[in-house]
Formats: structure tokens, C-alpha cells, sequence
């Protein structure tokens, strides 16, 4: 069984078990949250896509850290006019362990 939800303006893959990283949640480490805006519910043999169908699915995650991703590198040019701009960004993200899919 699996599901696409939505969280942070992005779609994303879960099922049981899996951790997954998402936009940050203002929740502490060991905490349980509640994922609503299920999009898809994916059995062995049927899929759920009706909305009315999916209002009262729901995804239960268990925080397991809150950090910052990677730093990347932003950089601007424009050629022949002297113009560089350098600059780092670093972002917040969530990583919650998938407990439970509740249809």
C-alpha cells in the first residue's frame, strides 16, 4: 500500500515505513504529526484518486529530525557588464518515518 501526498507545495511518495524528508514542520524530534491532502491511495489491486473518497485519509509520521539540507550555491552574471553576485542558501527540512496510512 502507498500514497501520494501533498505537503509543502510538493507531491510526494510514501508507504509504510518509508522516511522521507519535506519542507520544515514545526514539531519537535519524537513527535507525531498528521498528513492530510492525500492525492492517491494505492492498494494491491485498486486505486483511490476521488477526492470526496480521500477527504478523511490521512498519513501518520513520526518527526525523527530537523536539520538543514546541503548548501548550495546561487550565482548571477551578466556578461560583459562587470556584474557578479555570489550567494549561499541553506534549507530547512523536516524527516518524518512513516507509521501509518489510514484510509
Amino acid at each position: 500500500m502507498y500514497a501520494v501526498v501533498t505537503t509543502g507545495g510538493k507531491q510526494i511518495k510514501v508507504a509504510k515505513g518509508d522516511i522521507v524528508r519535506v519542507e520544515k514542520i514545526e514539531a519537535p524530534v519524537g513527535d507525531t504529526v498528521e498528513l492530510g491532502g492525500v492525492c492517491l491511495l494505492a492498494n494491491e489491486d485498486s486505486l483511490v484518486v476521488d477526492p470526496k473518497a480521500l477527504a478523511g485519509a490521512k498519513i501518520i509520521c513520526e518527526v525523527t529530525a530537523q536539520d538543514r539540507a546541503k548548501k548550495i550555491r546561487v550565482f548571477k552574471k551578466k556578461r560583459r557588464k562587470n556584474y557578479m553576485r555570489t550567494q549561499g542558501h541553506r534549507q530547512y527540512y523536516t524527516q518524518l518515518k512513516v507509521r501509518e496510512i489510514q484510509a
